[in-house]
Formats: C-alpha cells, structure tokens, sequence
C-alpha cells in the first residue's frame, strides 16, 4: 500500500523504533539488541561459571577496600588535618602543603636521590634478569641449570630484614668485605658510614635477592619461541650471537616490553624497606628517598597532611612515567601494556 511503507515482506519501523512487518509483526530494534545479547551472555557465563566468580570475590573485595578506598585519604593532601579531628581535615587549604614541601631542600634532596637510585637500578637491574635467562637458555646440562635457578632464586624468599641484617654484618669493620680487603694491605672502611657507598651496596644487594627470581616470567617467554626459527638461522649461516640477536629477543620483545612499562611505572618508588634498614643519619645525603623522607614526615612527625601531599605527588609522577612509557613503546616498538 501506498504511503505505508510496508509491501509484502518489506518492514517499516513503529513509533517505538521498533521493525514491523506486513502482518503487524514487531521485531526488537537493532539499537537494544546488543544490550540485551550481553545481559543474556553475562549472566549465561555467570550461571556457568560462577565457582570462578566465587574464587575471585575475595581478590576483588581486598582491591577495593585496600586500593580504592584508601584513595578518599588523598584529600588531606588539601586540608589540614589534625590527629582527634576530622578524617577528612578541618580546613580547607589549597595547595599550601604541596608549596611547603616545595620550599624545604630536604624535600628536594630526597627526590633526586630518589630519581639517581631508581634510574640507577634501572639502567642496570632490569637487564640482569633478561641477561640470566638468556644464559640460562643456553644452558644444555640440565642439572646445572637447575642449580644455577635454585640459587639464584633463594634469595627472593628470604626476608628484607634478614637481608640488611646480612648487609649491615658484611659491611661493618670486622665484617667480611673488610677482612677480604685486609688481605690487600686495605685498611678497614666503615662502608654504612660513608655516604658515597650506600648506592653501589643498595644495588648489589637488591641485584643478589631479586634477579633470579625475575628470570622467571622471562624463561617461561623464551618456550614460546618457535625452535623452526633457529634451524632457518641455522640454515642461513647463523651463530649463537646471531640467533640470540635475531630470534630470540625479538621472541620475547613483548615480555620485555611490559615488564619495562611496569618498572618505569615504579620508578619513583624504590625499595622503602631496605633503604629504611640500611639508611642511618650519616648518609641521608644518598640514602634518603622520598618514599622514607615522607614516612618521616608523616610517621614520625605526625604531619599527616604533608606527608599526603609528598605521597600524591610522588604518585602523579609514577602514573605520568608509565602512561608516557606505554605510550612512547605503542608507537615504537608495537607492543604496549594497554
């Protein structure tokens, strides 16, 4: 019929959006279908799956009350807060406690400790589980190489106290380090005295307890890498450098990748337990970070506020470091974090 706009088969839409057919016959609209084809697969999955949604409950409940909800605290970054009072502060001061941080060279002194430390480890402690398992892949006895991970990785189970204890002892007059150099004519140094010494023992240290165990996510990428790979390089005349270089770290770029997103995004936050351990008075000048400055600040001296707003900076800089560095790998290298 003329002016209808429904002919045989043909469909027209109602005043609801609704498509009808010659009979009156309405059908769902095109713009609620897919709304309502997830709610049906969600809770399809949730009637299928629902043991796993179970098991991730708990997971969920401990990130939001220990994650999100602690964030609320941020804003006595911009109030003053007073211990007894409010828990969100008693006044309103803007900016006051971010400028009063700005203004005091300890501050200062802690944030380029902080960037030195952290660019240190790094330029150095993020390669060193690439380059262990590297060699650890090359590795064709297996006995050994199983040796070599098991001593590797005990370090990381053992607590960060036993560790600055073990490094406090190796390094006083008496200790190890100092009978070593005994043997040499070197008098004795009081390594935890001097200042200059903190960050090659920071770095080592941390080196000797966490490499072996980052190795780990890194062997497990190098299984992925199609062994035909190395018998084309083979093929084509290449060595063991040559196939390191050519296969085997372009197979695990994208494990590089992320891993190097997660730890510039941690930049800012180098180890607070150990440096807290092993930093005395005497070398606050390489041993204070802004992580320990502000537990300081605010533990010790109870200015919450401003400890907050330390804490809150130290924070905008990590997620800028780690949006920059997704970034920056997405349009370089192709493989990005999100």
């Amino acid at each position: 019929m003329p002016g209808t706009g429904v002919q045989g088969g043909a469909t027209d839409r109602d005043g609801l959006g609704r498509r009808t057919r010659g009979g009156g016959e309405t059908t769902d609209s095109p713009f609620t279908a897919p709304t309502v084809n997830r709610k049906r697969s969600f809770k399809k999955a949730l009637r299928r799956d629902w043991q796993l949604y179970v098991l991730a409950l708990p997971a969920m409940v401990h990130l939001v009350l220990f994650a999100y909800v602690p964030m609320f605290g941020a804003i006595i970054a911009f109030r003053r807060f007073r211990p007894g009072g409010s828990l969100i502060g008693d006044e309103w001061v803007g900016f006051h406690f971010f400028e009063l941080a700005f203004s005091q060279p300890q501050f200062w002194q802690a944030f380029w400790n902080t960037v030195i430390l952290g660019g240190l480890w790094f330029v150095i402690g993020f390669p060193l589980p690439i380059i262990l398992a590297l060699l650890l892949n090359e590795v064709r006895a297996r006995k050994f190489k199983r040796f070599v991970q098991t001593i590797t990785y005990l370090p990381h189970f053992l607590s960060i106290v036993v560790v600055a204890g073990l490094v406090l002892q190796l390094t006083t007059r008496d200790g190890t380090v100092n009978q070593m150099l005994g043997w040499f004519g070197v008098d004795p140094i009081i390594f935890m005295q001097h200042a200059e010494f903190f960050r090659p023992i920071w770095i080592i240290s941390e080196a000797w307890q966490t490499v072996g165990w980052g190795t780990i996510l890194y062997l497990a990428a190098l299984t992925t890498v199609d062994e035909q790979l190395y018998e084309a390089a083979r093929i084509d005349g290449a060595n063991r450098w040559r196939q390191t270089w050519h296969v085997t770290l372009p197979g695990i770029r994208p494990t590089i990748v992320v891993l190097m997103v997660l730890n510039i995004g941690t930049f800012m936050a180098v180890g607070f337990e150990k440096v807290l351990l092993l930093q005395n008075p005497l070398i606050y000048s390489t041993a204070d970070v802004l992580s320990t400055y502000l537990f300081r600040i605010g533990i010790g001296a109870s200015n919450f506020s401003l400890a907050t707003a330390i804490g809150l900076f130290q924070s905008l800089i990590g997620l800028v470091l780690i949006v920059s560095a997704n970034f920056v790998s997405r349009k370089l290298v192709g493989s990005s974090l999100w």
